[in-house]
């Protein structure tokens, strides 16, 4: 289950960043080297990282953006099987221009259209609807 606030009091707990990101007008998705399946750039927080940084870092590392502008959107938390819940930071991302880069990604994916064969599927769909209720895909 995923739910979404606007302001979270201790964001120490933030463990994650993601980021729809575009180019042209179009998605960029990433393929992991380890997976048959697409998602969205993003990663965890490092230790004192600040989760904008976060944001940055990973979509720099998994798509290989070299000059974008990243706005932070809102925060997200999926309750674990334990009934914890985690909690991330949604972002929103358009990226100008590309550069090489070496990472766990095999490859990046860049299209009109959303996939079905997501990695995340009880996650990345909710943050696709929530986006699109923002108005901002």
């Amino acid at each position: 289950m995923v739910k979404f606030y606007s302001y979270i009091d201790d964001h120490e707990k933030l463990k994650f960043a993601v980021i729809c990101a575009k180019t042209e007008g179009k998605f960029v998705l990433c393929k992991h080297k380890m997976r048959d399946t697409l998602e969205f750039p993003g990663g965890h927080r490092e230790a004192e990282e600040f989760i904008v940084d976060t944001a940055e870092r990973e979509l720099k590392e998994e798509t290989g953006a070299k000059d974008f502008t990243l706005e932070p959107v809102c925060i997200y938390g999926v309750k674990e099987g334990d009934g914890d819940e985690t909690y991330g930071m949604l972002c929103v991302a358009d990226i100008t221009s590309f550069e090489p880069f070496d990472s766990e990604i095999e490859k990046i994916v860049i299209t009109d259209t959303l996939p079905d064969n997501w990695t995340y599927p009880t996650i990345q769909p909710y943050l696709l609807k929530e986006l699109n209720r923002r108005n901002l895909i």
